[in-house]
């Protein structure tokens, strides 16, 4: 697709899909419910407008919703989907909009995107036999492992295309980066404050 006009505060006067609380299972029905209304309505060459205010929650709804994004996006590539990020954007939130195509990102002014890396509480214990207890360790690491991968691939949807590497965020999610709207247009990560 070539790249869209930017829009204007006029054209988020009443988004299809208007969410906000925390993203969990309870947000992903809501959010199913509008997008299939959404699609029935839209014309094939429309925008559909997705509104989220959000502290965050459970990264793998958050994978949920952006992967029906992307999947309708790439079934009618003439649709546009649209993100506004109001007051905040954190964590899993920030991963649903990573999502979304840079020329496709907006935040309301005075926003602010979260960024960190998923976090984990477990608790392992280790009993029996040596050789036992290998395979419960083991297990537990290629867990890590993998999560980390995915938090990776998140990251890396996140800055394409912008001004961010990969690097700034490793170096910054650990510690809960913060960006203020302004800032996330300078470095790319959206297109415009509305």
């Amino acid at each position: 697709m070539a790249s869209a006009p930017p829009l204007t505060a006029a054209d988020f006067e009443n988004p299809a899909i208007l969410l906000s609380g925390p993203v969990d299972y309870d947000m992903y029905r809501d959010f199913r419910a509008k997008l299939e209304t959404a699609l029935a309505e839209t014309p094939e060459d429309g925008r559909i407008h997705v509104e989220l205010s959000t502290l965050g929650g459970d990264p793998e709804v958050a994978r949920m919703m952006g992967e029906d994004i992307r999947f309708h996006s790439d079934l009618v590539p003439g649709r546009r989907f649209v993100f506004l990020g109001k007051a905040a954007i954190y964590s899993a939130g920030t991963t649903f909009m990573s999502f979304f195509a840079i020329e496709n990102r907006y935040l309301t002014r005075g926003t602010r995107l979260m960024i960190h890396e998923r976090k984990m509480s477990k608790n392992l214990r280790v009993e029996g036999p040596l050789t036992s207890c290998i395979a419960g360790v083991k297990a537990l690491l290629h867990e890590i492992e993998s999560s980390i991968d995915i938090q990776n691939e998140g990251f890396e949807n996140l800055v394409r295309g912008s001004k961010v590497t990969m690097a700034q965020v490793l170096e910054k999610a650990p510690a809960n980066w913060y960006i203020e709207a302004n800032e996330a247009v300078d470095l790319g990560l959206v297109t415009a404050i509305i």
